[in-house]
Order: C-alpha cells, then structure tokens, then sequence
C-alpha cells in the first residue's frame, strides 16, 4: 500500500486520532463509512482476545456497507504503544499481522520492529512524534509517516509549535506527514496542508460523537468547555497532557497542585490517590471550545467538509482575485 492508496478513498485529508478507551468498532466504522481514516488503540479491546473481535467486526461492517452503498469506504487503522510497559504487543502485533491491518499507528518507543512485521505484508506505519529527535529516530526505522503531535493536541499532546515542528521535519523526512494539534474544523484541515501535512489527525472533535465510548457526562463537557478549561500537567500519568479542568476539580484534585506538577514525579502524598488519567479525569485538546453539539460522526464529517470545501473555495478565489 502507497500513501496515495491509503488517500483514495477519503473524502477528507484526515485520520480519526486513535483516542485511548474512547474509540471503538462504532466509532472506527462511522469515521471509515463517511470517508476519514478510523483509528482506535488496541489496547481499547479487552482482553487481549477482544482486538480478534473487533478486526473482525470492523471489517464484516465495513464490506457490509460497500455493498449496500457501492462506495468505498476509508481503510482503517490500529494504534500499537511500542514500549516495554506494554505486556500486550506481541499479541496484538501478531493479531494485526493475521488481520493485515493496512495502517498501524505506533506510539512511544522505536517502531523498528512493528515496521518490518506491518512492511512485511504490504501495509504502512505511521509513528506519533512531539519533538524533531523523536521524528528523527522514527525515521531511521523506516516509518512511512510521521504523526506530528504538536502543541494543543489531546491526551499526551506535545509543546511546540506546529510551524515549528511541520517545518524541521520536512527538511529530512520526505515520507507522509501528518499533523496534529487543535484541528477541530475544515479550515484547520485546509490550513495544515498549507503547511505542508498530507493529511490531519483529529481526535477531540469526534469524542462528543454518538458512537465515541466517552461517558456522557464527558461529551456534555466537551460542548461547554473552551481552550480556557484545558491544563497542561503531568500531574495524572507523569508525562504532560491536556486535561479539562471541570473534570480535574470534580475528581476532588486540587487545581494548582495539579498545574504546579513535576514531570515523572510518582510520590503521592501520603494516604492520597491520584485519579486515573482518561478515565475518571478527562481529557481533550485546545480545539475544544469549537465542539458545540453531541452529534452522529456522519454529521461530524459533513460539516468538517462543508467549512474545508468553503475555505477552499475562498483561498482559491482570493488567490486568483
């Protein structure tokens, strides 16, 4: 598969961000069937035994709609945590191979041998980076693109700048580019490829969708919440990400701690637990304050394409005006 097979059926230049215990087979299918790539974390399915489940599911679902429908519909994508906390890879690696997942999204340590295991049977890896030495080490593995995590993303989302960051990659990586970061609607998408990104990763958009696994009491969040109510701590997993501050407060934490936080600082006060990150303290991206309504990823798309498809429109007119 070529980057070009893997964009021929999208209807929008963009990748559904595989959000931790919030994408699943509704989801993936949804994003998939209107156009955009569907992502989901394979550490989502549980056990181990359930990834099986959902390739399967995903895919009966996805032919059953080609039929009906005559279209193509978008392929779809795994995110695999390459590091040595994650006592699951050699399975779910195994299960990917068997189902010939076409893209595999890895993230953390170096991809080297999730490139070769994917390579093998013609499919493609992307890689999630925040900064130029992590592009750098992605790239030496023979990634096929690069996920460019930028400032403002959800869940763990880097600190620079994605002028910055889209800019210091290109200068030695000539492999897909993608770029994350507070892309929450079609004139985000329009404006990273200006920038150079072949396609956008958006994940906050979508977790107030109907078929996100995000509680309902998450979603209603979302659609009140503006870049004002997001904090960038390390306080929950030791390693920085953006949270809503609704959430941390409801969670009995106490707000300056938590913005006062030390990276990898795992010493809790005695007789105090810290709430679990993603799942009783939630997270989205600088985007957010965008996110107005809970709605069905069908409508989710259409609008995104209807601002893309205006902003288009209107860059090409003033361009030509």
């Amino acid at each position: 598969m070529t980057l070009d097979d893997l964009k021929r059926h999208l209807s929008l230049p963009v990748i559904g961000a595989p959000m931790f215990l919030k994408s699943g087979v509704d989801l993936v299918v949804a994003q998939c069937c209107n156009g955009v790539i569907g992502a989901f974390p394979s550490l989502n399915a549980r056990p181990a035994a359930e990834l099986d489940t959902w390739l399967h599911s995903i895919k009966s679902r996805i032919a059953e709609f080609e039929q009906s429908s005559g279209k193509t519909a978008a392929p779809y994508a795994v995110n695999l945590v390459v590091h040595d906390s994650n006592d699951r890879l050699d399975e779910d690696l195994a299960t990917v191979i068997r189902h010939k997942v076409p893209l595999v999204i890895t993230s953390l340590s170096a991809p080297d041998r999730v490139v070769d295991a994917v390579h093998a049977y013609g499919g493609l890896v992307f890689h999630d980076v925040i900064t130029r030495r992590h592009a750098v080490k992605a790239a030496e593995c023979g990634v096929d693109g690069l996920v460019l995590v930028s400032v403002g993303a959800g869940g763990h989302g880097g600190r620079l700048n994605p002028f910055a960051l889209i800019g210091e990659v290109k200068q030695f990586f000539e492999g897909a580019v993608i770029l994350a970061g507070a892309i929450a609607e079609g004139r985000a998408i329009l404006a990273a490829q200006a920038l150079g990104a072949d396609l956008a990763y958006i994940g906050t958009a979508f977790l107030s969708s109907t078929e996100s696994m995000a509680s309902d009491a998450h979603k209603q969040m979302i659609t009140e919440c503006t870049a004002d109510d997001i904090l960038y701590t390390p306080y929950f997993s030791s390693t920085y990400g953006n949270y809503l501050i609704p959430s941390i407060i409801a969670a009995g934490v106490d707000l300056e701690e938590a913005a006062n936080a030390n990276p990898r600082n795992k010493d809790f006060k005695v007789g105090k637990e810290r709430p679990d990150a993603w799942k009783n303290v939630c997270s989205a991206g600088q985007g957010v304050g965008q996110i107005t309504t809970v709605t069905s990823a069908a409508r989710i798309v259409e609008q995104l394409k209807a601002e893309y498809d205006t902003a288009r429109r209107t860059l090409l007119s003033e361009i030509n005006s």
